[in-house]
């Protein structure tokens, strides 16, 4: 196991030039303003809503685990000054920690959109966001491959592999688009679309005039739906998928609402999600007075599972949703019990 680590260190010093893979979450749907900037103030049934998300990943095979956390919040705006329209504004703040190098990013978004009626059945949305992110690493927790005398990764071997600065800080941005389907009030069909570092930003910790460290753009689909299938019942199949560079993700799943009072203030949540070759991941949650609580396990089935045992990372979700005052009998572009 600690050879394991070590290899882990070690790939990740042969690689702090190029640009990393964008941080994600597997209960994506809990994770909007990072998923989609078109989703700012994208609320069927509310007019703001705050996220907190936790990740806590493979704490069975590093000494320190990744832990990614982010905070968010994004509230509706000027429903009464546009016709059949309204803008979403929302702010969301990312940090992560990964493995015992170190490595610690924080990144900071403010987000723009405008959702548009169309109809009585249907709404276009378009949204961006601008953002601020910063990468430092210490590199004394770090072992290089030319430090590797046969044995063992001895730190104290000099290495060409050091990098020239310690901490990178870029601006970032990215755009949006969805589209939501609604003929029913027991059926609500959502899609979207959004890219990722369109500026395509520089994110390297090597001082050069070369393109080595440009962030790729990254490109995510997804598509869900909310279905009321019995009066007590409400079904929320998501499917989700991102491809960057040359890497590529793909999750669907669904989840069900079972709703455990007369008017819906209490809620059991239970789905079971697919990472496709990587991971199956079940969730379970409970919702009180619009405040929803939900937990999810990457259960892995990759290669990695002869090293981790299956266990793979922890996900907890708290998201509090609301309407304004003033919006009090506004009807629900979703179903709702």
């Amino acid at each position: 196991m600690k050879y394991l680590s070590m290899y882990f260190l070690a790939l990740l010093g042969t690689g702090l030039s190029v640009g990393a893979q964008d941080l994600h979450f597997s209960q994506f749907f809990n994770s909007p303003l990072t998923t989609n900037p078109a989703n700012t103030g994208f609320l069927p049934d509310a007019d703001y809503r705050l996220t907190a998300h936790y990740r806590n990943q493979w704490s069975s095979i590093m000494a320190v685990p990744y832990k990614t956390m982010s905070i968010s919040g994004d509230v509706q705006m000027f429903r009464d000054r546009f016709e059949n329209g309204w803008m979403g504004a929302g702010l969301v703040v990312l940090s992560d920690v990964a493995g015992s190098g170190s490595l610690k990013s924080n990144k900071i978004y403010g987000s723009l959109a405008y959702h548009q009626m169309l109809g009585n059945s249907s709404l276009l949305s378009a949204g961006f966001n601008l953002g601020w992110a910063n990468k430092r690493i210490d590199p004394s927790n770090l072992k290089f491959p030319d430090q590797f005398d046969g044995k063992f990764f001895d730190g104290n071997l000099p290495t060409a592999g050091l990098p020239l600065d310690n901490n990178v800080s870029y601006f970032d941005m990215q755009v949006g688009m969805n589209y939501a389907y609604f003929p029913q009030e027991n059926v609500y069909i959502n899609a979207g679309y959004s890219v990722h570092h369109v500026n395509r930003p520089k994110e390297t910790f090597y001082k050069d005039d070369s393109k080595n460290g440009i962030v790729p753009m990254r490109h995510i689909a997804f598509v869900n739906a909310l279905l009321k299938v019995a009066d007590n019942v409400i079904i929320n199949p998501n499917a989700y998928f991102s491809m960057q560079a040359k890497a590529t993700e793909l999750t669907a799943g669904m989840e069900a609402n079972f709703n455990l009072s007369e008017a819906g203030e209490k809620q059991f949540v239970a789905g079971l999600y697919y990472r496709h070759k990587d991971a199956v991941i079940p969730m379970l949650g409970f919702e009180l007075n619009n405040l929803k609580f939900t937990f999810s396990y990457d259960a892995t089935i990759s290669n990695v599972n002869n090293f981790n045992n299956y266990r793979g990372a922890s996900e907890f979700t708290l998201v509090k949703k609301g309407l304004y005052p003033t919006s009090a009998g506004r009807q629900s572009m979703c179903p709702r019990f």
